[in-house]
Formats: C-alpha cells, structure tokens, sequence
C-alpha cells in the first residue's frame, strides 16, 4: 500500500475508506458539513456513500489528493489525512 501523500488508485483508496470506516475515523470539514445541509445530506449517509460508493481517480487539489465517491444520487469527495482517518471535503446531491 502506497503512502498518503501519494496518488492511489482507486481501488487503493476505497481500501483505505473501508478501513477508516470500520477501524479508524471519519472527520467532516465544515464546508462538508454547510454543503451536506443544503442538500439534505446526514453525516450518516455521507457514510453511507464512502461505503458503497465508486471511488473515482484523484484530483490533486491545494496540495492534497481528493478522491470523488459516487453513488447514482450523490456525491462526497474525501482525501486522507492518515492511514486511518478520513476527511470529507464536501458533498452534494446529484439530481
């Protein structure tokens, strides 16, 4: 398994949010948080997403590897601060 800081393949990051959600941490920035308001999104289903989802490739954005995680009805982009722990950056509903 590659390091955090570098790319990982899809695959390799849906391990790792599986990993986070059952053995680690999942943290949500307040931007997530204000995003996951405005369309109804619950810190649960947010979740929900990451478990289920499909890990798009990543977006290097400020520095940092975004993945998107998708689901037919919504969206949560996540990057990781550890091995174990999970960020959600933001989310949104797809309609």
């Amino acid at each position: 398994m590659r390091t955090i800081d570098e790319l990982l393949t899809p695959p390799e990051a849906k391990a790792l949010i599986l990993e986070a959600i059952a053995h680690g941490e999942i943290r949500f920035t307040s931007h997530a948080l204000d995003e996951m308001a405005k369309d109804g999104i619950t810190q649960h289903e947010a979740i929900a997403v990451l478990r289920s989802g499909c890990v798009d490739p990543a977006e290097l954005i400020g520095g940092t590897w975004r993945y998107r995680v998708r689901v037919r009805r919504a969206v949560v982009v996540a990057a990781f601060r550890s091995v174990s722990t999970v960020v959600v950056v933001t989310a949104w509903r797809v309609l």
